[in-house]
Order: structure tokens, then C-alpha cells, then sequence
């Protein structure tokens, strides 16, 4: 089944472009306009009584359909942002007087989290302990050696690696490797939510879960959430207003007081159109009957023919060898090849560029994202096949 007559909006203002980054900009389905319209009726309608409003009814509602796409069991630890960057600071915040304290991450994060700890281990206020996603075979072995090793206050590691799409997809062997009941775990799942099949319910009551809706759940940018661990006390120092709504601590003198759920990592103002698209998604969803899985098999049906058809290109460096992540099932919604150098990388999308196909690159990895809006009859590669003849004889 095709689902382009979902993203008419997008197709339209892109048209005749193949776009290839969904991975990083997915197309908006059309129901995300009348979204931002219908905020901005209900902004005009409750004005300064909004807030309440929108904790009322739209904030429960997005809880609830999240929560029952990760299996959390626990809607009211959903906490929003504007970006995960933010929640990640809280939980961070959280752990000021142990500083300098010890991170135990990875080589393959997004650029936001590996610019903060770097900076941080810059003013020693952290000790940064570095693991190598490759060889992806021995990963989670690596891993959980070296929080064995070092102990850390602070465990982050994506659920997909966003350079090669690599799935982490034992996730409870990490969690249950962290032995200290003080030690946080954050999971990134930007790259899993909406995309592969999530079940955290052995894990909820121990980490803190990152998402948003900027790729797979196609709402735009903006509109971020966390999973914050039930019966969490934790006292975030990076806080603001929106901490307080719900119930609050028992009252302590001179205390800052929290909201008892997931609130208490929540922040201040922000515009809640993305949360409104996010919502008219996640409805859409429902009616056209898109469950995760669903997706994922169509994704994954994507990628097969896309293979195929590269091959049949026979680039010398663009082809199935240069494959980061072979195998399907450990492998996320988007191929990344490896290429000699950046300077290659770069020149190859360049001129994919030129051709109408959009796709992005990391170093010198290139990656093609697929998703709801494309089709194997849209898959047209014939821009590559011409490319090949000019490099082959180069």
C-alpha cells in the first residue's frame, strides 16, 4: 500500500526531487497544517487560561499515545521539550555536586551531546570515557565492560546509531549491566521511536527514554519528550515553571518543590504547535491502522529494492559493499555507506545533489533515508547509473 497521498503538501513543494534524508528532515503529513491553524484557534479561544488547557487535554493525550508506543506502563512520567538537548541538561543538572563526575558514552552520538560532554571534560567537570560502536558484534559486550570498569554516574548510548543506523537492539542486557541504583541511564531513541519497535517495559522503571518528533514521528522540530524513571526524586537544578504543575513535593522549608511524575524534569515556556502536529500524526496514524511495525516493514521493503537497484548501477564505490550495517535486523531506517575519504563523500552527494536526489552525509559516510512518502516506483537511481560510468573510467 502507498502512503504518498498523506504528504501532498511536501511532495508538492519538493516535486520533481527524490528526498533521501527523512533520517533527518521527514516530510510533515498534510494533517500537520490544519494542526498549527487549530493552536492558533485555541491560543485566540483560552488565551492566558491556555496552559491549563493544554495540560488538560493535549499534554495527557500525547502521554498516554507515547507511553503505549514504548510500553512504559507509565504515561504520566512523559515529560516535554522543545528539543532533547534540554531534558538531557536536567537530567545532567542533576548530578552537579558529584562533579567532576564520570560519563560512560559512546564514539557514535549525536553532535549536541558529544559537543556537551566534550566541553564539560574540557572544565574537568566530567570524566569522559569513550566506547567504539565498531565492531558492532561486540558492542554491548564492550560497553557493559567498560561501565563495569569505571563505574559511571552517568550512562548515554543511542538506541540507533544516528552515522551508520546501527540497532542496539538488546537494550536490557545494558540497564541491567548498571549495578549502582544511583548511576542515571539515558537511552536516545531518536532514531528508534517510530521506526522500530520499542518495548521498554523491563526497563521504564530504570532509565530516562529520549524521542522526539522531528524524524520518524513527523511532526516537525520542537516537539521532544523523556521518559523519566516512576518514583523518581531526582531535583533537577536547571528547572522552570512548568516543574510545578501537577502535585508537588510535600512542602520543606526553603525548598524548591517538584511535580511527583515525570513533570519535575519539565522547563518553561515553549510553543506548543509541535505538540499539536505531533498529536494530528499520532491520530493519523491511528486511523490509517500504522503501527510501528507496519512502518518499519515497509521501510525495510524500501531499502531491498533500493539495494538492488543500486547494484544493478555498479558504482565503484556507491554499492552494497560499502554497506556500514548489512544485516536488516540491526539496521535502522536508513543506509549509510562508507566511502574512501570526506572529500569523496562529498563530492558524490554534491553531484547527487545536482540530480534531484537529497540525501546528507556524516564524514565520509553518505546516507539514504527512507519513508512513508516514497515507493519502490519512485526509487528512480538512474542518476547514479550515470555517475558510474563517469567514475569508472575516471
Amino acid at each position: 500500500m502507498a502512503y504518498q497521498h498523506l504528504y501532498q503538501g511536501f511532495l508538492q513543494a519538493t516535486a520533481p526531487k527524490q528526498h533521501y534524508a527523512c533520517h533527518s528532515h521527514y516530510f510533515w503529513p498534510d494533517c500537520t497544517r490544519q494542526a498549527m491553524c487549530e493552536y492558533w484557534d485555541d491560543s485566540a479561544k483560552y488565551v492566558d487560561e491556555k496552559w491549563s488547557y493544554f495540560f488538560a487535554t493535549l499534554v495527557p493525550e500525547l502521554q498516554q499515545r507515547i507511553s503505549d508506543t514504548l510500553n512504559t506502563g507509565h504515561p504520566q512520567q512523559i515529560v516535554f521539550a522543545s528539543n532533547t538537548h534540554e531534558l538531557l541538561y536536567r537530567v545532567m543538572s542533576t548530578l552537579r555536586e558529584k562533579e567532576p563526575f564520570t560519563v560512560v558514552t559512546t564514539d557514535s552520538e549525536f553532535h549536541s551531546f558529544q559537543r556537551q560532554v566534550s566541553r564539560l571534560h574540557e572544565d574537568k567537570r566530567v570524566n569522559l570515557v569513550v566506547v567504539a560502536s565498531e565492531p558492532f558484534a561486540t558492542f554491548n559486550q564492550r560497553f557493559t565492560q567498560a561501565i563495569k570498569e569505571h563505574s559511571p554516574d552517568l550512562v548515554f548510548f543511542s538506541q540507533v546509531f544516528f552515522n551508520s543506523g546501527f540497532v542496539v537492539d538488546d537494550l536490557s542486557s545494558i540497564v541491567e549491566s548498571v549495578t549502582n541504583d544511583d548511576t542515571r541511564i539515558v537511552i536516545d531513541g531518536y532514531h528508534g521511536f517510530m521506526a522500530k519497535s520499542t518495548d521498554l517495559s523491563s526497563i521504564a522503571h530504570r532509565v530516562f527514554y529520549l524521542a522526539g518528533a522531528y524524524k520518524y514521528a513527523q511532526g516537525g522540530e520542537g516537539a521532544c519528550f523523556m521518559h523519566v524513571p516512576p518514583n523518581c526524586r531526582l531535583r533537577p537544578a536547571y528547572t522552570g515553571w512548568f516543574a510545578e504543575f501537577g502535585a508537588l513535593d510535600k512542602p520543606r522549608a526553603q525548598q524548591v518543590q517538584y511535580s511527583q511524575d515525570g513533570m519535575r524534569f519539565a522547563g518553561a515556556t515553549m510553543d506548543f504547535t509541535a505538540l499539536y502536529r505531533l498529536r494530528a500524526v499520532l491520530r493519523l496514524f491511528e486511523q490509517e491502522q500504522l503501527t510501528v511495525s507496519k512502518i518499519n516493514r515497509y521501510v525495510m521493503a524500501l531499502q531491498a529494492d533500493f539495494l538492488h537497484k543500486l547494484d544493478q548501477c555498479e558504482h565503484p564505490l556507491l554499492n552494497s559493499d560499502a554497506l556500514v550495517v548489512e544485516k536488516p535486523s540491526v539496521r535502522g531506517h536508513f543506509l549509510a555507506f562508507t566511502l574512501p575519504d570526506v572529500q569523496q563523500t562529498q563530492r558524490i552527494a554534491n553531484e547527487l545533489k545536482q540530480q534531484g536526489l537529497l540525501t546528507d552525509h556524516r564524514g565520509n559516510k553518505l546516507r539514504f533515508g527512507f519513508g512513508l512518502y516514497h515507493t519502490c516506483e519512485s526509487i528512480d537511481l538512474s542518476a547514479i547509473a550515470m555517475m558510474a560510468k563517469t567514475d569508472r573510467t575516471a
